[in-house]
């Protein structure tokens, strides 16, 4: 059992964050940002080409973390992959020590740095989950028989900021259905609109934990409100960051991040703090919310 997974069913307040693989083969860096925050988290996610650019794999990624004694959430996206590698590659995160794996569609390539890349969807992120709890079950997705199965701690996203909401709920109970064993939302900036949904979805007997991305500058708060569906940064946070100095943007973005977290811990059972890049952040952010 992992410890994220031991760790939720006795409730205790968890903290995941995540990293992004390099756009290269130099890990070095990315695994020095590691080193800062793998004592103050229980796992870290590992993105999958996120955002459809091109990046160093997540499943060498995990192994790395888990040579030097880190827990890791495996992203697996449905975008690049059909039905056959998405086994094979859920077959060998097993064998190289993951545990957890957070299954998700992915954006479309036209998003990212290879837009004429063709998108695979063979399945989505519903079916990605039913596939493989059905590896944990020893059979593949046609009823073949394994020979050896892996035990996976599955997990899904939500967007609880979406509009309407109720399409989003069907999906998580499809997910739990399908094997979901705890959801990573979405960035969380309306507290009063999480609470809501968080009463919306007590019947959902999967652990939810909110996520957190740091806000770099009034810029990326705007960019976000007009760019990503379901995500709204208050005004009085976009004016936060845009009156401090560029030299004060990270202690603004800190502060308002261990806000967010002390608002949050009386609705959830964890957070899923998501850096892009400020890693180094992390420990203060958990020192200022008391985690």
């Amino acid at each position: 059992m992992s410890k994220l997974q031991e760790k939720l069913e006795k409730h205790e307040f968890v903290v995941t964050s995540e990293i992004g693989p390099p756009k290269g083969t130099n890990i070095e860096p990315l695994l020095h940002e590691v080193e800062e925050i793998k004592d103050r988290v229980t796992a870290i996610n590992v993105t999958d080409n996120q955002s459809s650019v091109m990046r160093f794999g997540s499943l060498a990624t995990c192994r790395f973390l888990k040579e030097r004694g880190v827990e890791s959430v495996y992203q697996l996206v449905t975008r690049d992959r059909n039905r056959i590698a998405l086994q094979s590659d859920l077959l060998s995160a097993y064998s190289l020590g993951v545990e957890n794996v957070l299954c998700l569609t992915g954006d479309h390539p036209f998003a990212g740095d290879h837009p004429e890349a063709m998108p695979v969807y063979d399945i989505d992120s519903v079916q990605l989950i039913k596939v493989a709890q059905g590896l944990t079950e020893g059979k593949d997705m046609m009823g073949n028989q394994l020979d050896g199965a892996p035990k996976f701690f599955l997990g899904g996203v939500v967007n609880p900021g979406a509009d309407p909401i109720e399409p989003h709920i069907i999906r998580m109970e499809k997910k739990v259905e399908a094997g979901a064993r705890f959801f990573q939302t979405q960035p969380v900036y309306e507290v009063d609109k999480f609470a809501r949904f968080m009463e919306q979805t007590k019947h959902i007997k999967a652990p939810i934990l909110a996520g957190i991305v740091l806000l770099k500058s009034a810029g990326m708060a705007k960019f976000m409100n007009e760019n990503v569906a379901g995500v709204f940064v208050p005004q009085n946070l976009i004016d936060e960051m845009k009156a401090a100095s560029k030299e004060d943007r990270p202690k603004k973005s800190i502060e308002i991040a261990v806000r967010l977290i002390k608002k949050l811990k009386s609705l959830c059972p964890g957070v899923h703090i998501m850096p892009l890049g400020w890693d180094k952040y992390v420990p203060a952010i958990l020192d200022g919310a008391g985690l």
